[in-house]
């Protein structure tokens, strides 16, 4: 679907469209590493909410969609690795919603090669790419360089790396109302820490939101706490990250981490991308094993691709 009326009531609530399945599907599963320790596991398959826009970019990019409508912006300018995720959802929101999309890829030597399959499908859903050497990409953040590339490009509305501001984060904020089952700790990966603030913004008193960082450096925190002011004015304190099961570093792995992916579809028939949610299960489930959450406790973990 792209522009006009359809396009405008999709941006009034975007679970109307018919590619949208909100709430997301909840299904507890059968695990004994929880089990043996009176735990319960609920899998929250956000990646089935949306076939091009799954998971928590389509919670990010909902109001944020809104936003640049009312704002009579036609086009989305946004940033990104070569495999970037967000890249790919924005291009596609982007050609399902009516707006242009420009990507501004790290890598200007990226220019010269065949497009991997994130960057094709993002440029067969119309994403104008834009390679960047990697010392102009570390100034996305700058507003002289968005003056810049609004100079280059004409005007945009601009999404941040990874789709991580207050809109994003009051989208992600509406998935624990979706929730309804006895919990007491919703988990999700981590990268930039929008979910996190979201989720934690709107949880019920007395639950608790747990992040799994999946780069290295110990920054998120500072990270959620700013998307939290940004977008309520204040932060929470009912959540916490888990810096130590990023399996060393983002988009790295280790044998232990794709054993357990592949324990964990022979088990539950669920696969696992080995970047967020299979570091999250992975986490989980050590956590559990440990005795890290009291008999009695129930875990939701978001699937968010």
């Amino acid at each position: 679907m792209t522009g006009g009326r359809g396009a405008a009531r999709i941006l009034d609530g975007m679970s109307d469209s018919p590619e949208a399945r909100v709430p997301s599907p909840l299904a507890e599963l059968s695990d004994e590493r929880f089990a043996s320790g009176g735990v319960r596991l609920w899998l929250k398959r956000d990646d089935l909410i949306h076939p091009e826009l799954p998971g928590n970019k389509w919670r990010k990019l909902k109001h944020n969609l809104a936003d640049a409508r009312a704002g009579g912006h036609r086009t989305l300018l946004t940033f990104g690795g070569a495999y970037s995720n967000h890249i790919r959802a924005t291009a596609a929101a982007g050609a399902l919603y009516g707006f242009a999309t420009i990507g501004v890829v790290r890598g200007d030597e990226l220019a010269d090669r065949p497009l991997n399959p994130s960057l094709a499908f993002a440029a067969a859903r119309g994403m104008r790419l834009v390679f960047v050497d990697r010392g102009t990409y570390r100034r996305r953040a700058e507003p002289a360089f968005a003056t810049e590339l609004a100079a280059a490009h004409g005007d945009f509305f601009l999404l941040p790396e990874g789709g991580s501001n207050a809109a994003a984060v009051r989208g992600c904020a509406e998935l624990p109302a979706e929730i309804d089952v006895d919990h007491h700790v919703v988990a999700v990966a981590c990268g930039t820490g929008g979910t996190l603030a979201g989720i934690a913004a709107g949880l019920a008193p007395g639950r608790t939101a747990l992040g799994v960082a999946v780069l290295k450096g110990g920054f998120l925190s500072g990270e959620v706490t700013a998307l939290q002011r940004a977008a309520y004015g204040r932060a929470t304190a009912n959540w916490r990250v888990e810096d130590d099961f990023h399996h060393g570093g983002y988009a790295r792995t280790t044998p232990e981490l794709r054993t357990f992916v592949e324990d964990f579809r022979a088990r539950h028939g669920v696969a696992l991308d080995e970047t967020y949610v299979g570091k999250l299960l992975y986490a989980l489930t050590a956590l559990a094993e440990r005795g890290a959450f009291a008999p009695g406790t129930g875990i939701v973990a978001v699937k968010t691709g």
